[in-house]
């Protein structure tokens, strides 16, 4: 894929976003590139894969479960508690149909940028933890140091957002999707080996 492509690529994803979410998505591009390089990850993937994370993300609660029955794509239940979830999974979709995406280690970097999951592809750590650290993002605690962490051991910094985000949720009575406490499991074994 040439510039030129994800160039058009980025105009295109711009008219179905916000500024603020847009601004969050060229973040989350460019830190998955860098991380891309750190690890030695194919950077046109990295760069498309954090590009497309959030391309359902500013359809409506209403929408998001329409296209999903639309399109078969199965509504678990603690999606429909937290239909903020879905856009994951519709952006996945969305990014395969509506952007001619066909690699599958980029749909599931999408897929899974919300909630993880065990035994995640390098690039699928890479776009779920520059979701975390992009430098729009200042609220998350020890923010500092899981920047650091991220180009140091993935591995180890991908357990402290999932530890970090879980906390965060259940202080806040949050609806948690059971594949992230899955996925948290998964990588503190993990890192107990």
């Amino acid at each position: 894929m040439s510039q030129l492509k994800i160039d058009k690529m980025k105009k295109k994803v711009q008219n179905h976003l916000d500024k603020v979410r847009y601004e969050h998505t060229l973040g989350v591009m460019y830190t998955a590139g860098a991380l891309a390089m750190r690890y030695q990850v194919d950077l046109e993937k990295a760069l498309v894969a954090g590009l497309l994370h959030d391309c359902a993300k500013c359809l409506s609660t209403d929408k998001k479960l329409k296209l999903c029955e639309k399109y078969d794509l199965t509504v678990s239940a603690s999606e429909r508690k937290n239909p903020g979830l879905l856009h994951a999974k519709l952006g996945a979709y969305i990014a395969e149909k509506k952007y001619d995406i066909m690699d599958k280690e980029i749909i599931d970097a999408i897929a899974y940028h919300t909630t993880g999951r065990p035994g995640m592809t390098l690039l699928g750590k890479i776009v779920y933890i520059a979701d975390y650290i992009e430098p729009n993002r200042n609220e998350a605690p020890n923010l500092d140091e899981v920047r650091r962490l991220a180009f140091v051991d993935i591995d180890k910094c991908l357990y402290v957002v999932l530890k970090d985000s879980l906390a965060y949720l259940k202080t806040r009575n949050e609806v948690i999707d059971p594949m992230t406490e899955e996925t948290y499991l998964y990588y503190k074994e993990v890192l107990e080996k």
